[in-house]
């Protein structure tokens, strides 16, 4: 189809901007049913959004959970593994292997509304034989299919990031 003379081609939004900000929503969605608060990250650099904690009375918590996402129409799920699958770039795994805080892999699969969560750092911690320096430059992450992301899931990271912030406290502690 031709182009009217003078006109010109607009902008698009396109397919992975919708599912981008779906799966950002839903992770904010788990965040705030919690009482939490989620803040996207404008500039990214492999970290997409911030939740900040609260205790039950509302005081805020140290610490925060960094979550990247990834959002799909077609997800991955691996045969006889009861797990899903993602790609991601060495170069952001090396980042979110040295974080402090930590970092949660979603993968959102838009088709069914549903985000499937990996906290990186301890999952990579406890892979036997794991070598980042041997991998190529995607890695391929396996997620059990049954690590949902909701409300429950975010209380869970939320401790998680708790005793994180308690053992670095130890550390700098003995630093100062």
């Amino acid at each position: 189809m031709a182009r009217r003379r003078g006109s010109t081609e607009r902008k698009r939004r396109t397919r992975e901007h919708v599912l981008a900000d779906l799966s950002a929503n839903y992770v904010e969605k788990q965040a705030l049913l919690c009482s939490y608060t989620a803040e996207r990250i404008r500039l990214d650099y492999g970290i997409d959004l911030v939740v900040q904690t609260f205790t039950r009375r509302g005081e805020v918590e140290s610490g925060r959970i960094l979550f990247q996402l990834k959002a799909t129409d077609r997800i991955t799920i691996l045969a006889g593994r009861n797990a899903v699958s993602c790609r991601v770039e060495r170069a952001d795994l090396a980042h979110w292997l040295e974080e402090p805080s930590p970092v949660v892999l979603v993968l959102y699969d838009a088709r069914s509304d549903v985000g499937y969560w990996l906290y990186v750092q301890n999952h990579f911690a406890n892979l036997t034989g794991f070598d980042l320096s041997q991998c190529g430059e995607r890695v391929t992450v396996v997620i059990p299919h049954s690590n949902i992301l909701n409300r429950k899931a975010m209380q869970t990271l939320a401790r998680a990031k708790n005793a994180a912030v308690r053992s670095y406290r130890k550390v700098w502690s003995h630093v100062l």
